[in-house]
């Protein structure tokens, strides 16, 4: 498997994954029954789109590898997700406008993607619309409640959008591995991506009251090279634990 495709792969795959297991994190902490089981789902819908990348790279690499050592057993600087993706939860508001960035990133990507040449890519970006077009609409709705609520809920949501806003740049920038096959047909370009991204966003915090922060221009990059923040280890060292522990164990 290509170095460059391999590594795009891995970004769709291990952003699902990171942002999984940091929803999983508030199961049974939600604020009423109804909204704790729809992160659960959530979780789940983007546990199991990274599952299905990372076993179609374990089927192209050559050797006796499956999905679960793709997804489990890689060093720390061999993961390509977002900083974005891996910054720990806080209050309800921080954990929602967290996912309306990706919910948003992946309506728009996963749109680009279905019409891609690269054959996986299409069927995966065609399956997973669905799903994350309800996640879309989801938090959406909620940065609206948020902006149009009480005071408290109006200033916890903008004290998330200041706080994660430094790590939305990085959605969009591209891996020296793949560069040049950007905006071929293969992989979407980067610009309109985030062309539209940001127009959704903006749609979004006009009808929650709600700004992009003043300092806008101050971004944080290097998740998608393997420099993660400090909160990575921590994850890794819960997830790996049990297949690194027995790794013949089978479920």
């Amino acid at each position: 498997m290509e170095t460059g495709k391999r590594n795009y792969y891995l970004e769709i795959a291990d952003n699902a994954h990171i942002l999984s297991h940091r929803l999983a994190e508030n199961c049974s902490r939600g604020p009423f029954l109804e909204e704790d089981l729809a992160c659960t789902n959530v979780a789940l819908d983007l546990i199991g789109l990274a599952e299905s990348v990372y076993n179609e790279i374990a089927k192209q690499l050559e050797g006796n590898i499956s999905g679960d050592d793709v997804a489990y057993r890689r060093d720390e600087i061999d993961y390509r997700n977002c900083l974005l993706t891996e910054q720990p939860n806080d209050d309800f508001a921080h954990l929602m406008t967290r996912q309306f960035f990706m919910d948003t990133y992946h309506y728009y990507i996963f749109t680009e993607l279905s019409v891609s040449s690269d054959t996986f890519l299409s069927a995966l970006a065609n399956k997973s619309l669905k799903e994350v077009t309800y996640h879309l609409k989801r938090s959406s709705e909620w940065m609206i409640r948020f902006g149009n609520g009480t005071k408290e809920s109006s200033e916890r949501a903008q004290a998330a959008i200041n706080r994660l806003w430094r790590y939305t740049d990085e959605l969009f920038t591209s891996d020296e591995s793949y560069s040049d096959l950007i905006g071929t047909g293969v992989y979407p370009d980067q610009d309109k991506l985030k062309k539209s991204w940001m127009q959704k966003v903006d749609e979004v915090f006009f009808l929650a009251q709600l700004r992009k922060p003043e300092n806008k221009g101050f971004q944080l990059h290097g998740g998608k090279s393997g420099r993660h923040s400090e909160h990575m280890g921590y994850i890794l060292s819960e997830m790996q634990f049990l297949p690194n522990k027995y790794p013949d164990a089978t479920w």
